[in-house]
């Protein structure tokens, strides 16, 4: 539960203007709650839906496969591959068996209890949903695992498991699902009407769901009904409670692109033109607010461009299918987001971790929930970039489902290079800067990522780090140096605070403070701004500079400046600091490795590093007295999370020293070759050096 000095410093975030908006809402729920009460819903359904209007389908072309398509077929591995990873989703699915975050094939119960967080066993109050405190975890328990089986992505697994086989029991499994949901979630009770983002995630969900079933016969005429009041009343709330303001981030996004979805999908829906022309209005809109011109995000967390992405692609492609084409500004905005991602996933198998990530995601179209080199496929083949291929891989499920069997085709069509080289690239108006040399998917390929990026969005920097000048390294195409992650929201504070610290990440504390200060879970005070000084980009990586002045608000004021250098022809990083200050200073350089790298100390000051495919070494600087730390109970340095309530014990060499004034620090990361293997000799890279 937030403390009222929490509320007070929010208050001091916001403007005038959404401290008015905010008190109309209160008004307006004390309202609702009296209004909504004794059978008014029904009164409201009456006004929101057309009983003569088309109930689905309303003139939706499908580009899906007929049911049971691929029973029988025979389209190489990748069919073979994703009809049993599909069958074994689906049938748990079906057994109500789930996958939430930690929590592994998970047993929701029968009928599933739509309305309890399964990980604490709290069942949320089935009170009036909008003045419920999500984030009091004593109430609801982590609202994260209320929402997420509500998001109903599993809906989409079963409906396609009926399209690829023809299996009626899957068809099934989604109607006596929503029957239950339906029986459980009366609007506007309990948790799953708290949310208006939860709500538009659910919409789509829905309607993909029920357009891959809609051949089967199982949602009968009473049923129907029944999930077209349902969807009339998410569009009519998430409509009313858009989010503005300090609060406009993805979840405005996720909101529009529900309600677009839907009023497209529904034509019974009494004013979905109206509803058509301000979500699309919004989305248009906010895809050039959300983003900078390089196609990065400006949340500054690569986890919500993937999730915002999603929004936005899946949006734009409905209109294409109902001819509501958008403007040429919302395509070219949305390919300058996958070339974003495209060019920071070439560095290795994983994308760095910038910032806030809670695995949200839209749809699951085959791969996982996780699955950014299948939205890069799609990409790819819709805008017929070559140079996305290497990036995106093998054909995916995704491009399927969303482009028609026939996109196979057409990526085949999509020639690219084998092994292009990788470029260093800048993104200035984002501030990621990439220092790259090598080739794609090649052993010699070697990928860093310098933050000189401002903290986050908006008034309150919601999901932004204390990460700047921060960098990552990949090397082999595995991760060594990297971001730790997120882990939690709402159920570990210390952790919640500690994996947003500087000292979580690969920069340099100050006395033992952050370079910007945290206010509350996602709520910043004062702010270190980041400056890129220098950018000198070399066909074997470059030189990069920056600088911030989180540090000047300490009594005696610090700038801290950092230098990344990347010889690739050498295989050398050098990481260079300056530390420009009057008075004495307690000085932090911390290094995070990933978790499935070893490292031992050869000789003082000098650190061999086993990454896996190959060796790195880093030589630090004498003047600073170094220490390994591994994960412990308590939250510290030593942990990597790669998942909401996910977290792995990795190794952090953090190295420490005092100095009088304005100090000059150098670090140097020299990175060998591949181990001995079929792939290394190939290449001609077989590294000499024994593994630690």
């Amino acid at each position: 539960m937030q403390s009222p000095s929490w509320y007070a410093r929010r208050l001091r975030a916001m403007s005038v203007s959404e401290v008015w908006r905010r008190g109309v809402h209160a008004l307006r729920n004390q309202a609702d709650r009296i209004r909504l009460a004794k059978g008014a819903p029904r009164r409201l359904v009456a006004k929101l839906v057309d009983p003569n209007g088309t109930s689905t389908d309303a003139g939706w072309p499908c580009g899906f496969p007929p049911p049971g398509a691929w029973r029988g077929a025979s389209e190489g591995e990748s069919l073979t591959t994703w009809l049993e990873r599909l069958h074994a989703q689906a049938e748990r699915a079906k057994s109500h068996r789930f996958t939430i975050f930690d929590l592994e094939d998970h047993d929701l119960g029968d009928p599933i209890d739509w309305n309890h967080d399964p990980k604490s066993g709290t069942h949320a109050p089935m009170s009036f949903g909008p003045s419920i405190n999500y984030r009091d975890v004593r109430v609801t328990g982590d609202c994260k695992f209320v929402w997420e089986p509500n998001r109903h992505h599993h809906l989409v697994v079963l409906g396609r498991a009926y399209r690829a086989t023809g299996d009626i029991r899957y068809a099934r499994a989604v109607a006596d699902q929503l029957r239950h949901w339906l029986d459980q979630c009366p609007f506007p009770l309990g948790m799953n009407w708290r949310s208006p983002l939860e709500l538009g995630v659910r919409l789509i969900n829905w309607v993909w769901a029920l357009d891959l079933i809609r051949d089967a016969g199982t949602i009968d005429a009473p049923l129907r009904a029944r999930i077209l009041e349902s969807v009339a009343l998410h569009v009519w709330e998430i409509s009313r409670k858009y989010s503005h303001n300090s609060s406009a981030n993805n979840h405005l996004i996720g909101e529009a692109a529900g309600i677009w979805i839907a009023a497209c999908y529904f034509g019974s829906l009494r004013k979905a033109a109206w509803y058509r022309r301000q979500s699309s209005a919004i989305l248009c809109e906010q895809i050039l607010r959300q983003t900078h011109s390089d196609g990065g995000g400006r949340e500054q967390a690569l986890g919500y461009h993937v999730f915002v992405l999603q929004f936005f692609l899946l949006a734009g492609l409905v209109a294409r299918r109902v001819g509501a084409d958008w403007p040429r500004s919302f395509w070219d905005r949305l390919e300058r987001m996958f070339e974003f991602l495209a060019a920071l996933a070439g560095g290795g198998r994983d994308l760095p971790m910038f910032g806030d990530c809670d695995d949200g995601y839209v749809l699951d179209l085959g791969g996982g929930p996780r699955q950014e080199r299948a939205w890069l496929c799609v990409g790819a083949i819709l805008f017929q970039r070559t140079d996305w291929k290497p990036a995106a891989g093998d054909y995916s499920e995704a491009a399927y489902w969303l482009l028609g069997p026939e996109s196979r085709a057409e990526y085949e069509r999509v020639a690219g290079k084998d092994r292009p080289r990788l470029e260093s690239r800048a993104f200035r108006a984002t501030g990621l800067y990439l220092l790259q040399s090598g080739h794609h998917g090649a052993p010699d390929r070697i990928s860093v990522v310098f933050d000189c990026a401002p903290l986050g969005y908006g008034p309150l920097a919601a999901h932004g780090h204390a990460d700047a000048l921060s960098f990552t390294l990949r090397a082999f195409g595995v991760d060594v140096f990297v971001d730790p992650g997120t882990y939690d929201y709402f159920s570990y504070p210390q952790w919640r605070n500690y994996f947003r610290s500087t000292r979580a990440h690969n920069s340099v504390e100050i006395d033992g403070a952050d370079q910007s200060e945290m206010l509350g879970p996602f709520l910043w005070g004062a702010r270190a701004q980041a400056t890129c000084l220098a950018w000198e980009p070399g066909p074997g990586g470059g030189r990069v500079v920056g600088e911030h002045d989180g540090y000047r608000r300490l009594p005696d004021p610090v700038i801290h400046r950092r230098t990344l250098e990347l010889d690739g022809n050498e295989r050398r990083l050098t990481v260079r600091d300056e530390i420009h200050a009057s008075k004495r200073h307690e000085i932090v350089v911390y290094f995070h490795l990933s978790e499935t790298c070893r490292i031992r100390e050869v000789k003082e000051n000098r650190f061999q590093i086993d990454a896996g495919p190959g060796p790195l070494t880093l030589i630090g600087d004498p003047r600073l007295q170094f220490e390994v730390l591994t994960g412990g109970a308590a939250p510290g340095a030593g942990w990597v999370s790669r998942g909401y309530h996910r977290k792995a014990r990795s190794t952090t060499l953090v190295g420490r020293c005092r100095a009088d004034g304005t100090i000059f620090l150098e670090n140097e990361v020299r990175i060998g070759v591949l181990y001995n293997s079929e792939e290394a000799r190939a290449f001609g890279k077989v590294s000499s050096e024994a593994p630690c």
